[in-house]
């Protein structure tokens, strides 16, 4: 099965605050979107909010470990991404916060798995900035759509 993955690598942040970015409502309104909700505990199904999508995108939280990782099962939303899961593994190297982000579990490489990995790539560099002291680019805020998909 094919595999989105990305590797982001952060200075003067520590594995807390990035664990806080993807485990969090308020994480991930700073760079993903600013429309979710639930609450993200073990076993919970949390929901985000994109474009026109009234009934969201639901995952499961599969596993929620303080400062090192978070998984994610996607049980609602676009069919492509039934049964994928989103996976945030972090640790401290060399002086930065390393996040290793991983989609995983597509049934087939297609032309929306791409879009979705260009996607990714760009909210994962707004995730970067906020988290070095800038801003993200979080769908719902200063969003700009990389395609007419994104809309």
């Amino acid at each position: 099965m094919p595999n989105i993955v990305h590797r982001v690598g952060m200075e003067n942040v520590t594995p807390e605050r990035v664990y806080w970015a993807v485990s969090t409502k308020e994480g991930f309104a700073s760079w993903w979107t600013v429309k979710s909700n639930g609450r993200v505990t073990e076993g919970d199904i949390f929901v985000f909010t994109f474009a026109d999508d009234s009934a969201g995108t639901a995952f499961e939280v599969l596993e929620l470990m303080p400062g090192k990782r978070t998984a994610f099962k996607c049980v609602g939303g676009p069919q492509e991404w039934i049964d994928t899961h989103l996976e945030f593994e972090i640790r401290a190297e060399g002086g930065e916060t390393i996040l290793m982000f991983k989609h995983c579990g597509w049934r087939e490489e297609g032309e929306f798995m791409h879009h979705c990995s260009t996607q990714w790539g760009y909210f994962l560099i707004g995730l970067k900035e906020f988290l070095e002291g800038g801003e993200g680019h979080p769908y719902g805020g200063n969003f700009q759509p990389i395609s007419s998909w994104s809309k």
